[in-house]
């Protein structure tokens, strides 16, 4: 291997997040510059949205359209095409705006005359009240005149980029960019008909900012992270125009998706694109695979790596057991290089709590690498993200957070932990505090009972502003078998000790789980309808329970009630599992009619109604008394 100086550049490819850069690459990037080692980052998943939705690309796009026949014009098509020169005329002052770069725009965007209207637009009426007026009075009053902007622009960019998909790719969305080609896909066969297919406009378009950043940069080494099957695509694209145009340049996959999904990897192809995968936490594998670049040491001294054998053309996985690098000693993660001044604040939900994943620039930190419970039945606790539990002292956590605020000048944080542990967090406000930090924070943790009022006091002290957790099923019985390790009282009261403190509460609820009936669902419903009502949570998003072959119900069906169905021989990705469960109930049915009483919840509609009301057909009443969380709240914990 080459000697040559080495010189890492980090991507997050498309489709990650518009408001904040994903941490992968600055976590890299800050672990290699601690070895001494040159390393820089680009986002391209920023800069292709930037480029798609600026004037020359709205232009090129509209002339995409014009050879498109008048019959395949969607009603969002048909919107772009009549208010062609409107959306020309005002999208690079929006985006300015939605940067922050341009405040005063705010009042021609509220007043509703100045942004062109699509089909998004047409959900403001459920906000008409009855004598007609104000649409988003409710939620933003008299004032409120910046977030009202902040949300009729992102609803004009969420009209632009229905236009994206119905006019120039069926795949593109913002976040899920065609996940659908990789996402538990056990072959590598539909990835490999779209990269050999005639490249479209958003294809180009990343080309065209693959090749300028290589041109800035000059990498030996580019490394893909991929943390969800929705930057899977376009980080094969980047690396296939890499190859094409500099054969010489190494590329090296990795991220969640990969360590999820990708263990049991043997189809060569995927080789035709990058020259090696690694698995789990990055540091060690890229050590290693840095090394062997340099001559430094074997391949088969190599770490958790899969490659392609050059002599027999098969794929191989190199695992050379090496301790990974302890948590403490990661580095502080760096944002050197990115465009921090140019993501976008979206306002897509108008609930105080929810709107935090799409607004607003946040560092994102770990508090700790895993999961210091690792106990539930449908995570994948088998893998190295969440099994691993390891974690690093206050002192350490408050010098990189000072680091980065010093860095960034921005004092917005985001603990993008699996679950925050208590006694670190405890420990961490503790040092904050001490130190007079100044910033806000919000995270994911468990609500457990070591969340007491006074330490939920002492949280928000530390600049707390929100937190996020697993409730699942409000069922005492599936969370027992789910082995959550609380109960719904307990939520309850522990929730509601965050409320009192000033900090806002999103719950994460499922649906579907094995052995779960209609009368688990609707008592379900009935319990986050009280927590609700009772000011225990503020926010909250019901998804559909997915059987993972990593998880406890994975790999133990049979203690779930449940018979696994079987997957397709696998060369590529591998992650769901599909289960036949004896309940034969239909989830998808209850699910839409859990999604419409969330929605209403987050905006205090219907929490005096009979949860029976959402459903469209009859289900059974609750057996939950109407009650039961308010003297939940009225026993001591």
């Amino acid at each position: 291997m080459s000697a040559q100086p080495l010189r890492v550049l980090s991507v997050i490819p498309p489709m990650t997040q518009l408001n904040t850069p994903y941490p992968s690459t600055a976590y890299l990037t800050g672990f290699l510059r601690s070895r001494g080692m040159t390393a820089v980052q680009e986002d391209l998943a920023l800069a292709l949205v930037l480029k798609l939705l600026s004037r020359e690309g709205l232009d090129a796009v509209a002339r995409h359209i014009d050879t498109l026949p008048v019959l395949s014009h969607t009603p969002s098509i048909q919107a772009f095409v009549a208010q062609r020169n409107q959306y020309l005329g005002t999208i690079t002052a929006t985006i300015a705006f939605l940067q922050g770069r341009d405040t005063t725009l705010a009042h021609r965007i509220a007043g509703r005359h100045y942004l062109p209207e699509g089909p998004r637009f047409s959900s403001l009426d459920v906000y008409i009240d009855e004598d007609g007026g104000d649409p988003l009075g409710w939620a933003f009053g008299a004032l409120g005149l910046h977030d009202r902007a902040k949300h009729l622009a992102t609803l004009y960019l969420n009209d632009l980029s229905d236009v994206l998909r119905d006019a120039v790719d069926p795949r593109f969305e913002f976040v899920r960019y065609a996940e659908s080609l990789a996402a538990s896909q056990p072959t590598f066969d539909p990835l490999a008909e779209a990269l050999a297919a005639p490249p479209n406009l958003v294809d180009d378009t990343l080309r065209k900012l693959t090749l300028a950043a290589i041109e800035r940069h000059q990498p030996t080494v580019v490394l893909l992270s991929v943390p969800f099957p929705g930057s899977v695509y376009a980080a094969f694209r980047i690396a296939q125009t890499i190859k094409a145009a500099h054969p010489h340049i190494v590329t090296v996959l990795g991220g969640g998706f990969v360590n999820t999904e990708l263990r049991e990897l043997s189809d060569p192809r995927v080789f035709d694109h990058v020259d090696y995968v690694t698995l789990d936490a990055g540091e060690r594998p890229l050590l290693a695979l840095l090394a062997y670049i340099q001559g430094e040491r074997s391949r088969q001294r190599l770490v958790r790596t899969f490659l392609r054998d050059a002599e027999t053309g098969l794929v191989r996985y190199v695992n050379m057991v090496e301790p990974d690098v302890a948590f403490a000693e990661v580095g502080t993660p760096t944002w050197d290089g990115l465009p921090l001044d140019r993501y976008l604040s979206l306002l897509d939900m108008l609930n105080p709590m929810h709107r935090m994943w799409s607004d607003g620039r946040w560092n994102k930190l770990t508090v700790a690498h895993g999961c210091y419970w690792k106990k539930c039945s449908f995570c994948d606790v088998s893998l190295d993200y969440i099994g691993r539990y390891e974690g690093a002292s206050a002192i350490v956590l408050a010098d990189r957070v000072d680091a980065i605020v010093k860095e960034t000048g921005q004092t917005g944080f985001h603990f993008v932990d699996e679950a925050a542990p208590p006694k670190a967090l405890k420990a961490l406000a503790t040092e904050l505090i001490a130190r007079n930090t100044g910033i806000s924070w919000w995270g994911n943790i468990r609500f457990e009972k070591t969340f007491t009022p006074d330490l939920c006091e002492l949280l928000a002290d530390s600049g707390c502003i929100a937190v996020s957790g697993g409730l699942e099923v409000a069922s005492d019985r599936l969370l027992s078998l789910m082995k959550k390790g609380v109960s719904v009282d307990q939520v309850a009261r522990v929730t509601r000790a965050f409320t009192d403190a000033g900090i806002l509460v999103h719950a994460y609820l499922m649906y579907g789980f094995p052995t779960q009936t209609v009368q688990d669902t609707v008592d379900a419903l009935e319990y986050v309808r009280q927590l609700f009502a009772n000011g225990c949570i503020q926010s909250g998003f019901f998804h559909r329970f997915t059987c993972t072959v990593h998880s406890p119900v994975g790999q133990n069906p049979e203690e779930y009630g449940v018979t696994l169905r079987p997957l397709p021989p696998v060369s590529f990705a591998k992650n769901d599992i599909g289960f036949d469960d004896p309940t034969g109930v239909d989830h998808d049915a209850l699910g839409v009619a859990l999604r419409k009483a969330i929605y209403n919840f987050m905006h205090g509609i219907g929490l005096e109604e009979d949860v029976r009301s959402w459903f469209p057909f009859k289900v059974p009443k609750t057996t939950v008394s109407r009650h039961r969380i308010e003297r939940a709240l009225g026993q001591p914990a």
